[in-house]
Order: C-alpha cells, then structure tokens, then sequence
C-alpha cells in the first residue's frame, strides 16, 4: 500500500509540471500576427488585387486628359498658281475641347472606380485574413487534442502502473495464504474398530471441510489475479487506442500545415508553430446599435457597392455634359513660294511668295440625341440597380451580424459549461483513484470517468475553436481582420 501511495503522488508530480509546461507555453508570444504579415506580403491572390488597383489610379489621368491635337499636313506634287504666288503645302493643327466640366466627372468617374478596386482589395485581404484565422484555429484546436490526449495517455500509464502494482500484491497474497492453510492429507483418523465408522465419518467430514477452504482460497486467488490481469489488459487497450488517435491527429495536422502555408503561399513542409495552450480570444462586446453602425459604415462590401454607385453618377454626368457640342481651336498654315512674271500681264504685289496663316474654329453638332439620351438613361439605371444592391447587402449583412452573434453566445456558453464539466470530472477523477487505491472502487468506474474527462476537454477546445473562428467572422464583417 505504501508502494502505491509513492506511485500515485508520483503522477500527481507529473500532472502538475504538464500544468507548469502549459502555463509557460501560454505567456509566449503568439505568432498569429507574424504568419499575417506574411501573407499579406506572399499571398498571390492579394498582390493580384492590388496590381489591379494601382492599375485603376492609372485610370484617373487618362480620364482627365484632352484629346490628342490633330494635324493634317498635305502636299502639291506640282505647285498651284494663285494670285500672288504658287501654293505648295497646306498644314493644319486642331485642338478640341470638351463642354465645360466634362473632364471633371471623368475624372471622378476614375477616382470613385478606383476606390472600388480598392474596396475590393480590401474584402480580398480580410477574407484572407478569415481565412487564416480559421485555418490557424483549427491547428490550435488539433495542437490541443494532441497536449490532453498525450496527457491522458500519461495518465494511464501511471494507472496500468497502480494495476500491475496491485496485480503482483494480489497475486503474493495469495500464494502466502495458500501456503498457511492446511492440506486435506494430513488429517488424522481414527483406527479404533468400535468407532471406525463414525471416526471414518467424522474423519471424512474434516477433510471434506478442509479441501473446500482450501480450494475456495486457492481459488479466491486465482480469480483476483485474473481479476487484476484483465485490468492492465483493459488499460493497455485504452492506451493502444489513444496512441493510435495521436497518429490520426498527427497526420490531420500535417494536411492542416499544407494548407496553412497555401494560404502564405510557403512551400507545403514548411514548419509552424503553434501554442501549446489555446485560449478564448479577447473580446469586448459593443452594443447591437454600435456595432450594426461599425458594420455599415466600415464593411467593404458597402463601400464598394457605394463607390460603384457613385461612379454611375459621375458617369451620367459626364454623359450628360458629352451630349453638349465640343470645341475645337486650330490654325491653318499655308505655304507660298513667289510667283515670277510670266510677262501674262499679271501684277506681282507685295504679298508675292508670302505664306498665309489663318486661325480655325470648329463646333460639333450633336443633334442625333437618341444615342446621347440613351447613354444618360444606361447611367441612372445601373445607379438604381446599386442602389437595390446596396439595400440588399445591408440586410444580408444585417441577418449575418445577428447569425454570428448567436453563434459567439452559444459557443461561449459552451465553453462555460466545458469547463465546469471538466473541473468536476477532474475532482471526481482524483477521488476515484484514491479509491481504486484503496481497493474501494474497480477499473470500470477509473475508466469511465477518465474517458468523460478527456471528452469534456476536447469538447472544451473546440468551443473555443469556434468561438475564436466566429469572432474573427465578425471582425471580418466590420473588416477589423488587420492587426498589424
């Protein structure tokens, strides 16, 4: 008994350095924000939308230029006679430009295009972020079904230990108590002839006495010996099945590191690292009022759509303004060579040989209106249809707001009642082995509450794993993913 007591204070040392390691891992670092960094640097799927951004500002000064000056150049194979001289190239520079605050909504047209590519870069990255985020839960969550299954594996090794120790004690009190009873053989009888039948009867009676009790102790010992052989034998199947669950578990978190690092755009083997301990996330929540406002002035998807809106807007202004007549300013330069007398009889005046420059002005005449009017009316239609979009994903994300915030009640709720179930299986645990101990409970009941204990805290971890993922969801739907 001594022996056992050394045994079970022993695995109470070791489950308290398991608790003293786990408390250490917690005060590291996270490095959830370093593997963000990361992504948003490697991440092929972000840098594309990006790229497509910097191309829309690239929009704006196009949008805003005049059109290109038109020069026409033309040439007399032979020179034209006219009056005061010989006409031998015409050239002609024209200049237009639009009506009066055209280039102004093109150019706002590009800049609200732009912010849009920019709203969509951001649902881009904060969906990426999500994604991380879930991805890196769901590491923490298997990295911590590994930590309470190895430790429950350590804690029946302690426990086939207790059993073999109470195996051999078992096995050397019988084979002690066996020794001391008397064999049936060495039962004396009576050899008078007078009382030959009745000492032959008592005589029998003793031994027949005597061969039961020893037969009902020697039996009593072999039933406890494989009483407490099927016991280890019990613990070790337990234990062969949880080595083979840490195998599972490790096999599970080698294809969640792949496509961890997918989401980095690292090379699949490449090492994480992970927490030892997994926590709740911080989280304070604002009222509903407050944080429905966060999400309507803050999400992405709103801001895009609303840039969309208003790049329409500017669009149907420009269309309007295109539909006024253009301008254009140019000159026209003529070039002369002199005219000698060809003795005709015509005068040769001052203006002899030189060149003329005469200034142009033209207007276009927009007078076919269907093609304007119907440019102007596409415009205001696709405004309205942004505007029905806008209402509508102000209601999806409204009934999202409300589907995560269930989700983060009830997975907190969960971890609540996780904890309180573990507590208490871990209290009974403790009491149980003190009776197991003690001889005053059997390895049915050690088991089933070691196995209720292991289920509560892997229940427990995956609360937390989907209280983390539907913060992180609300986070992303008020697009407060970036941490850096």
């Amino acid at each position: 008994m001594i022996m056992l007591r050394i045994i079970f204070n022993k695995y109470i040392l070791v489950l308290a350095l398991i608790v003293s390691a786990n408390t250490i891992h917690a005060q590291e670092a996270d490095s959830l924000q370093h593997y963000l960094r990361i992504a948003a640097y490697n991440n092929h799927l972000l840098k594309s939308e990006f790229a497509v951004y910097e191309a829309s500002l690239q929009k704006i000064p196009q949008a805003g230029a005049f059109a290109d000056p038109q020069l026409e150049i033309g040439f007399f194979l032979q020179p034209m006679d006219i009056i005061d001289g010989k006409q031998v190239a015409d050239f002609k520079l024209m200049q237009m430009f639009p009506w009066f605050g055209t280039r102004k909504a093109a150019r706002t047209e590009a800049q609200h295009m732009s912010k849009m590519a920019y709203e969509k870069f951001r649902e881009t990255r904060d969906n990426l972020y999500f994604e991380i985020y879930n991805q890196w839960f769901v590491l923490c969550n298997l990295k911590q079904r590994l930590v309470n299954t190895q430790a429950n594996k350590d804690i029946l090794t302690h426990l086939e230990e207790l059993a073999l120790r109470r195996f051999s004690s078992s096995n050397t009190g019988a084979s002690s108590k066996a020794a001391s009873t008397p064999s049936a053989s060495t039962t004396p009888v009576a050899a008078n002839s007078s009382g030959g039948m009745g000492g032959m009867g008592m005589g029998g009676g003793q031994a027949a006495q005597t061969t039961t009790a020893s037969m009902s102790a020697g039996g009593g010992g072999m039933g406890g010996a494989s009483s407490g052989m099927s016991d280890v034998l019990r613990i070790q199947l337990e234990i062969a099945e949880l080595d083979n669950n840490i195998k599972s578990i490790n096999s599970e978190m080698i294809a969640a590191k792949a496509k961890f690092n997918s989401l980095l755009s690292r090379p699949a083997n490449e090492s994480v690292v992970i927490p030892d301990r997994f926590e709740k996330l911080p989280f304070v929540y604002d009222n509903e009022e407050s944080t429905l406002e966060n999400i309507m002035d803050n999400n992405p998807m709103l801001k895009m759509i609303t840039e969309e809106s208003l790049a329409y807007k500017a669009k149907g202004e420009m269309d309007k303004k295109m539909s006024y007549p253009m301008f254009g300013v140019g000159i026209n330069y003529t070039m002369i060579n002199k005219r000698m007398d060809d003795g005709m009889g015509l005068p040769i005046t001052h203006m002899n040989g030189k060149d003329m420059i005469m200034p142009m002005v033209s207007v276009t005449l927009p007078i076919f209106r269907k093609k304007y009017n119907a440019q102007q009316k596409e415009s205001m239609l696709y405004w309205q249809s942004s505007q029905e979009k806008y209402a509508n994903t102000q209601k999806e994300l409204e009934a999202q707001y409300y589907t995560v915030k269930h989700q983060i009640n009830d997975a907190d709720r969960k971890i609540e009642l996780y904890i309180k179930q573990t507590e208490l299986a871990q209290t009974t645990y403790n009491i149980i082995i003190q009776e197991f101990i003690s001889g005053k409970s059997d390895l049915t009941n050690v088991m089933q509450v070691q196995r209720q204990l292991l289920d509560y805290q892997l229940k427990q971890s995956e609360a937390i794993a989907e209280y983390n993922t539907m913060i992180a969801s609300l986070q992303r739907l008020i697009s407060n993913t970036e941490k850096e």
